[in-house]
């Protein structure tokens, strides 16, 4: 039987966690698969794309900065990624096309829960308006959330994800200016997914730029950071009462999507929670 290979396509993969969990739930499932971490600079994503159809990959995920940029690159797409225009997921199927999905935002939306938050009527802050931003805020929207505001320094991605949500969702959508150090608005749930506090060294040890006193005592504050189960974002709001929740659940429920497209088998999914340390 040949090895069957899986990836994930980002720079930096560095400290990203993925291919322990997926590994280890290959394993305990008995399947011959493999997951490697590959960086790909932006201008060489083509070129991984090319190679993951030459050498016949089961598939890919895309992590930062590829998730929009893929997209052209793929021969389909399932809703969850045509909808947010991002796409982290990527399947071959049998007669060889590549199409792409979003597993984020099913996966955070899914993590939530698990915790006993239902997403239905509540008013939701998002830091950020790339590929993570885009699938949380719409999955979010499409789970029953009252308003999604959307703060993030690069005017024209903030708006383009503003417009996404208007055109495609029932949620009201608002766009918030971040210049300088954002005052967070008032919201039930707060979530950080930017790339700020990712990476080796110092940059571990950044978080974004932001303002919580404006926040009640029981606002939720998420991070979707990949790499730590207590980033600098987190500890910051734990230290003013907030419950916090990391980014380790949704990256395990995100995989395990992953995984049973990818396989056709049911993900093991506390062996996967397990792999990250949860």
């Amino acid at each position: 039987m040949t090895t069957q290979y899986v990836a994930v396509f980002g720079d930096p993969v560095e400290g990203n966690p993925t291919s322990i969990m997926q590994n280890a739930a290959f394993e305990h499932a008995g399947l011959d698969w493999r997951y490697l971490d590959i960086r790909v600079r932006a201008e060489d994503l083509q070129a991984a794309v090319d190679a993951a159809r030459l050498f016949e990959f089961g598939g890919f995920n895309c992590t930062i900065p590829h998730k929009i940029a893929v997209i052209p690159m793929l021969d389909g797409l399932e809703p969850s990624a045509e909808i947010s225009g991002a796409c982290n997921t990527v399947v071959r199927r049998a007669d060889g096309r590549l199409i792409g999905s979003n597993t984020d935002g099913s996966g955070f939306v899914w993590s939530i829960r698990d915790e006993g938050i239902d997403p239905a009527g509540l008013e939701v802050v998002v830091l950020g308006a790339g590929g993570a931003a885009r699938a949380v805020a719409v999955s979010l929207a499409l789970a029953g959330a009252s308003r999604v505001t959307i703060a993030n320094r690069t005017a024209p991605h903030r708006d383009e994800l503003v417009g996404i949500l208007d055109a495609k969702t029932d949620v009201e959508a608002v766009a918030l200016p971040w210049e300088g150090t954002l005052a967070v608005p008032p919201c039930d749930v707060l979530v950080d997914c930017t790339p700020v506090g990712m990476g080796p060294g110092p940059a571990a040890e950044a978080h974004v730029d932001v303002d919580l006193s404006g926040l009640a005592s029981d606002t939720v504050v998420c991070d979707l950071n990949p790499e730590t189960a207590e980033s600098a974002f987190l500890r910051l709001a734990a230290a003013r009462g907030h419950r916090t929740l990391d980014g380790m659940g949704m990256l395990a429920r995100q995989g395990a999507a992953g995984f049973k497209a990818w396989t056709g088998v049911d993900a093991p999914l506390e062996v996967m929670i397990k792999a990250l340390g949860g």
